[in-house]
């Protein structure tokens, strides 16, 4: 039963037809993304209860309306927009549709509201046995709304290494191709890595290379264009 805890890479092809791996979470940093998100919601309750008892009855209501904001649209409205919570971020998550899209409003209502199912019969016992039997370590509230929670990817370091390389471009360059490596050189270091080896992987049949051997071509030929020899 350890195995299907530990977290696993899920493939999906973009419409490209590259393959993409996303790291996919497992239990237990969800699990911690949620006690912190839950912990968040407590204090902002508590603090609120402060002034809100001066007002009587109209605090109590104005209360529970509060309560359910931060019960319900703290999560849905986070992973909307921004595609994670506070707690995700903190634990370095973020939810995405399966094939590595970010995901919408419908998308995040389902998952969310489905909680409660994942809830049954006490403390997440379906949704810990849905991740545990799934591979992507997806809870039913993700099955259902076809998403998936994965490892954010920190920012690319290898940026640095490859800005003093300069490599020709092996075949005579299309303005639109040159245009092409220079526009990814640029963009590239605010991309994650996985996403920077799936458009290196486009240019494959320029650079002549493939994952992160590609990156770094492709990075040296942009300096060549520009001159940076």
């Amino acid at each position: 039963m350890s195995a299907p805890m530990l977290d696993t890479y899920r493939e999906v092809i973009t419409p490209e037809g590259v393959p993409l791996h996303l790291p996919a979470a497992g239990p237990v940093p969800r699990a911690l993304a949620w006690a912190i998100d839950f912990m968040i919601r407590v204090a902002a309750l508590m603090l609120l209860s402060i002034p809100l008892t001066l007002l009587g009855q109209f605090g109590q209501g104005l209360y529970l309306g509060l309560m359910f904001l931060l019960m319900w649209a703290y999560t849905i409205v986070q992973e909307a927009c921004w595609g994670r919570t506070l707690g995700k971020r903190a634990m370095s998550l973020r939810v995405v549709a399966q094939d590595g899209a970010p995901i919408g409003w419908m998308a995040a209502i389902t998952r969310n509201l489905l909680r409660t199912v994942d809830m049954l019969p006490f403390g997440y016992a379906l949704g810990l046995l849905s991740s545990l039997f799934d591979r992507n370590g997806r809870r039913l509230g993700d099955l259902v709304a076809g998403t998936v929670v994965v490892h954010d990817s920190a920012r690319p370091g290898s940026a640095s290494v490859a800005i003093d390389t300069v490599l020709a471009p092996p075949q005579p360059l299309q303005p639109a191709e040159q245009a092409a490596i220079i526009a990814f050189a640029e963009r590239a270091p605010r991309l994650s890595g996985p996403r920077q080896q799936e458009l290196a992987a486009v240019a494959a049949p320029i650079s002549g290379g493939q994952g992160q051997v590609g990156v770094l071509r492709l990075y040296a030929m942009a300096n060549w264009l520009l001159g940076r020899r």
